[in-house]
């Protein structure tokens, strides 16, 4: 009955026992079925706790209650597991069933609650607390009993699945905790709504709740309706048509006269359904794929879909390789395939030892292998994805000026393709590859846009996992690809690209890292190229003058190209039937390269006025660079030549301005305005720059006005500002090695790059002399003579060794040493 509260009427609650004489039964956990109260249900059960539970039922009282678990994926679950509230069920027969189940005939009696557990073995035995309804006959529940029938009677007739009888059913229920019971058992909803439904105790509420659920119902299936009308009435216009192509379709395939259209686009399909494609990729291929479908073979543009489709299916969507993080393996590998390159080999092992701790946070490296030609920046990349067990390709940047070299074409273009970044993920048939980007130094920008711009998003795992193609169209995924850029100098690269990428240098080889490449790699290679098994042996003399007199280069591939060119003629002595060398000498090279290409051991030949050597970095690693500087009557004019920029100008411009400052100091008695200074670097056809020249411009200047000599033996590289300080410079490794090289014994560097000697290998450190200033006034001693006699008495009368050891004296004398 319902009670009066402020005036208004208040549906009473559902009356529970209190916990005195309760019922003790046997319980069964049920995955997916609810039994309301009134309502006969099949109960299919399945476990041998439940069987044994029904089975001790039927023996004893007829009665189980029956308790929805709240996770159906749970095999054994416990009573915590069971939803609190259930139904008191009344069994009949049971039947066994062929597939091991047992489906039991099973009536609700009345809602039941949960009080505690007794047993769990063999069966389920709780103590519950049974739940009785109130009647409730006033006439808003008459209302509402009416109106839910109302509603029932529109979703039977609207849906074809409910039978007639379910309304007549419903008409004779006459409580409204009954009618809500009965309309929950036909109606289509989750478990959780159904357990939901049971849980509402007062049947006032419930019944609200279903007119709910029906009225949302009736709306659904309206527009169901409705929908189906509208397909219908379409589908009609064109099923003529429909069914006379089926029936074509049907007799050629009887016949065995395929449509090879058809059986192309079948084709397409399950090969789309195989690409593993993402959902967004996959609804695009399949909506290309109707329209390809619908289109007669011979309409122009079923060639692009084609192209387009088979584009999205070969690319590698979700096939990768699995990483090999054997670190000690990999270390191996590397020293075995690559002599040195130390920061290279510890940055791919450290990458390996973090992806095996934290494979899923981790990002995949951009590296930049920066360094001259030759030094293995590209067999390193490929060491690496043999290292590490994936596929390698490799994509040639150099000379690209078209941004849709890297994006690709839109589609709307005769001839369009994807980018080189798609074609090669293409090519590579996995998801994560090691991809190395050679030459991003050499990329131009013209009209048709900037390459390295378009590498940007390549490039920066913050986008790469979404790559937009012009010709795709689609995201495409690249945050698992490994990629390598190689560039021989990163002036050229912009700003922007080289902060998406981690710098490793790739320096220039001192002579005995080259001749222990060539006795490991480069001649067994050769010789095994050339097909020459075990002769001929080249002496350790013939390698050493292979690189001090036939090459001259930062790397090794001129030295290879030499002994190819020594195979190739024994190869041809063998091929005549003449007796070949079985050993290759010092001696015997000038009979098969001719003779020497370059000059070993000296820079200059002898102490000359206005000749400075200074060092500098280019393309081919680190070189030598004299600096000549003439005086001539005239006006006070600077006259600059050999191609310098204009940063180089200007260091020539600092240079004179501080020896006019110093001139007093310097013991310059020369007058300015008298005179015409011409300041030449030979070797004018190519261009210099960079402020690392100064202090050599400056040293090479003074020893013109002073008439005083520059030592040969000494190298100098700073930047000169124009009170004499000398300021730091970059690529002093390359340098030193470029003075090394030449046979250069002393080396004045900054004295705030002796930092850098870290990387100068030791052996070049031991070989030379060091001497590191600040300020101008510390390189001319150092680096001019005294005067002329002193000059003579070094270059003319001294032998090699003595001058050097005279110079070397020298240095002692003075107090700047480092």
């Amino acid at each position: 009955m319902s009670k009066k509260k402020n005036g208004e009427s208040v549906p009473a609650r559902a009356a529970i026992d209190k916990p005195s004489n309760l019922p003790e039964l046997a319980l069964v956990a049920v995955r997916d079925t609810i039994i309301y109260p009134h309502l006969m249900s099949p109960l299919i059960v399945g476990r041998e706790q439940s069987i044994r539970a029904v089975e001790a039922a039927i023996a004893t009282n007829q009665r189980i209650v029956v308790f929805l678990q709240r996770n159906s994926e749970q095999q054994d679950p416990k009573p915590e597991d069971l939803y609190p509230i259930g139904t008191e069920v009344s069994v009949g027969r049971m039947l066994r069933m062929p597939d091991g189940t047992t489906s039991v005939f099973a009536q609700g009696n009345t809602r039941v609650q949960l009080v505690e557990v007794l047993q769990s073995d063999p069966f389920f035995l709780a103590r519950v607390m049974p739940i009785h309804e109130p009647v409730d006959k006033s006439m808003p529940t008459e209302a509402l009993m009416r109106a839910v029938l109302a509603l029932f009677e529109k979703t039977v007739r609207l849906n074809q699945n409910l039978p007639d009888d379910a309304y007549v059913a419903a008409m004779n229920a006459d409580t409204p905790g009954w009618l809500a019971d009965l309309v929950a058992s036909t109606l289509n909803m989750e478990m959780a709504q159904r357990q939901e439904l049971l849980e509402t105790l007062d049947p006032i509420t419930r019944l609200q709740k279903i007119s709910i659920l029906l009225a949302k119902e009736v709306d659904v299936l309206e527009l169901q309706n409705k929908i189906h009308s509208q397909v219908q009435e379409e589908v009609d216009k064109t099923q003529r048509e429909y069914y006379l192509r089926e029936q074509m379709r049907v007799i050629q395939q009887e016949l065995g006269e395929h449509d090879p259209q058809t059986r192309e686009i079948n084709e397409l399909r399950e090969k789309i359904k195989a690409a593993e494609m993402p959902k967004e990729v996959q609804e695009k291929a399949e909506h290309e794929l109707e329209r390809l479908a619908q289109m007669p073979s011979a309409a122009p543009e079923v060639g692009v879909i084609r192209t387009y489709v088979d584009w999205l299916i070969g690319l590698p969507w979700a096939k990768t390789t699995t990483d090999n993080l054997d670190i000690a393996a990999a270390a191996k590998l590397l020293d075995e395939q690559h002599l040195g390159l130390k920061k290279a080999k510890e940055r791919i092992l450290e990458y390996m030892a973090v992806r095996k701790l934290a494979a899923e946070k981790m990002r995949s490296p951009i590296l930049c292998f920066v360094g001259p030609p030759g030094t293995g920046k590209t067999s390193m990349g490929r060491s690496i994805a043999q290292a590490l067990g994936r596929s390698f390709v490799r994509v040639s940047l150099g000379g690209i000026h078209d941004e849709a070299e890297i994006r690709g074409h839109r589609r709307t273009y005769i001839g369009a393709l994807p980018g080189r970044i798609i074609q090669t993920m293409k090519r590579a048939a996995t998801l994560n590859p090691v991809f190395m980007l050679d030459e991003v130094d050499k990329i131009g920008a013209d009209f048709r846009g900037d390459p390295s711009a378009a590498l940007l998003e390549v490039l920066d795992p913050e986008q790469n996992y979404a790559f937009s193609d012009h010709y795709l169209d689609v995201p495409y995924d690249l945050s698992h690809v490994m990629f390598i850029t190689t560039a021989n100098m990163l002036d050229p690269v912009p700003p922007a690209l080289r902060d998406r990428m981690e710098v490793i240098e790739f320096p220039g080889y001192i002579e005995e890292e080259k001749v222990a490449i060539a006795k490991q790699f480069l001649i067994p290679r050769q010789k095994a190229e050339h097909g020459l098994v075990a002769s001929p042996r080249f002496s350790d003399d013939a390698i050493k003058s292979l690189v001090r007199e036939y090459t001259y280069e930062a790397g090794v591939r001129n030295l290879e190209r030499e002994i190819a060119n020594i195979c190739r003629k024994v190869a041809r002595m063998i091929a005549e039937g003449k007796r070949a060398p079985s050993n290759i000498g010092e001696q015997s090279l000038f009979k098969y390269l001719g003779p020497t290409k370059f000059t070993f051991g000296i820079a200059e030949e002898k102490d000359e006025v206005g000749v400075a050597t200074g060092v500098a970095v280019s393309e081919a690693g680190g070189d030598t660079m004299a600096v000549e500087v003439t005086l001539m009557r005239g006006k006070g004019g600077l006259m600059l030549t050999g191609q310098l920029g204009d940063v180089m100008q200007e260091s020539a411009q600092a240079a004179l301005s501080y020896a006019r400052t110093h001139a007093q100091q310097l013991g310059l008695k020369v007058n300015f305005d008298k005179i015409d200074i011409h300041i030449h670097v030979p070797e004018g056809a190519i261009p210099k720059d960079g402020p690392s020249a100064g202090i050599t411009i400056a040293t090479a200047l003074i020893s013109a006005l002073s008439r005083r000599a520059v030592h040969k033996e000494v190298a100098m590289t700073g930047e000169i500002t124009l009170r004499g300080r000398v300021l730091p410079i970059g690529g002093l490794r390359d340098k030193v090695l470029a003075a090394h090289r030449a046979g250069l014994k002393t080396m004045l560097i900054p004295k705030k790059n002796k930092k850098d000697m870290i990387d100068v290998p030791k052996k070049v450190q031991r070989e030379m002399q060091f001497i590191y200033v600040e300020r101008m006034d510390q390189v001319l001693p150092v680096a001019l003579t005294h005067a002329r006699a002193a000059r003579r008495t070094t270059v003319r009368s001294a032998s090699p060794r003595s001058a050097r050891l005279a110079l070397q004296a020298n240095y002692r004398s003075r107090p700047i040493r480092s």
